[in-house]
């Protein structure tokens, strides 16, 4: 693997988080686009010569009604944001269960990340601890307010000091790199796609259950006007499975956009990292060996906030061609590749 230093990991994550912040109103404002022009070209028809119905996009007006949705896009965006990204430490907390703790709660890990943010002269963060048997660990927040590092008690029931040291000094190192910042941005703008994408579904749903049906139609002058009804009906409809499969196509290309942001090297660096803080690489590949066996957090089951762990949990992936994708956009290398390289020092 080549070498990348510190302050270039730095450099390339904060760039990274920019370019995401910039590429998701704009993939966001392009769908919006896109579906104004789809209705003003399912709005204007005509007859030609040869009785044919011809539609065709008048741009004028789809730039003009755009250029009005523009602000209201960018704000709503802006603002949601904005919520989320400030309260980022309390949307973590309430999806792990985690707590906080003092020196008094658990001496022990206390005073091991007190020791490692000594040896590297950085700031003490928050510590968490998840009442969970399974093993894992991860890092998050955005600032020295927000940084926050978070164990498991099954796994400080399963390592020992010398392991537990590497592990804290992996996430230790993801807070240095700026990793965790990238990681919330990305799980922002992912659960803004995903909460659209379900919203849409659902009305979507309602309207095929209650709007879709245009009851018996008689013979007679009505017969023409109710055919047109069901006719727009189904207009609608399409054009909201539009909209909702556009929503999905966004979710799905924006997921993989930040799996490809997050780069799985960002795991390497991390683990160099941990291995340099607590002076023994061994004791760090031994660490994630135990996790391997039993990782994960019990009450989690969003892939999103998988994406934190030191070791994803693969009973989050589904088989077949979704395990294969999962498999090629994951966010997290091969554990036992991970492993190998830390026992080659």
């Amino acid at each position: 693997m080549k070498y990348v230093g510190m302050q270039t990991q730095i450099r390339r994550n904060n760039m990274m988080s920019i370019l995401l912040l910039l590429l998701f109103p704009l993939i966001l404002l392009g769908i919006i686009w896109v579906f104004l022009a789809i209705l003003n070209y399912l709005g204007n028809g005509y007859y030609n010569q040869y009785g044919e119905m011809v539609h065709q996009v008048n741009f004028d007006d789809v730039n003009a009604y755009f250029m009005k949705a523009v602000p209201w896009v960018v704000g709503a965006v802006a603002v949601w944001f904005g919520i989320s990204y400030f309260s980022n430490a309390r949307m973590v907390r309430k999806a792990t269960g985690a707590k906080p703790i003092t020196r008094r709660d658990n001496p022990r890990v206390f005073n091991i990340v007190e020791n490692l943010c000594m040896t590297c002269g950085m700031d003490m963060p928050q510590i968490n601890i998840v009442d969970d048997a399974q093993l894992n660990a991860f890092a998050s927040g955005i600032d020295k307010k927000s940084y926050t590092v978070t164990v498991t008690t099954g796994l400080l029931d399963v390592l020992n000091d010398e392991e537990l040291a590497g592990v804290l000094g992996h996430e230790l190192t993801h807070i240095r790199n700026r990793d965790t910042r990238l990681l919330i941005t990305s799980i922002i703008f992912v659960g803004i796609v995903a909460t659209l994408t379900s919203v849409v579904f659902n009305m979507f749903q309602n309207m095929l259950w209650y709007g879709g049906g245009g009851g018996t139609i008689t013979i007679g002058d009505s017969s023409s006007s109710r055919s047109n009804d069901r006719g727009s009906n189904g207009l609608v409809v399409m054009l909201v499975m539009l909209v909702a499969l556009a929503c999905c196509a966004v979710g799905y290309l924006f997921t993989l956009l930040t799996r490809f942001a997050i780069s799985r090297k960002r795991e390497y660096m991390a683990d160099a990292g941990g291995a340099e803080l607590c002076g023994d690489p061994r004791a760090l590949a031994s660490a994630l060996r135990k996790i391997s066996n039993d990782p994960g957090l019990q009450d989690v089951k969003r892939e999103d906030v998988a994406q934190l762990f030191i070791v994803h949990p693969q009973s989050l992936s589904s088989g077949g061609i979704v395990n294969m994708f999962n498999s090629l956009f994951s966010t997290h290398p091969d554990t036992s590749k991970r492993i190998a390289i830390l026992e080659q020092f």
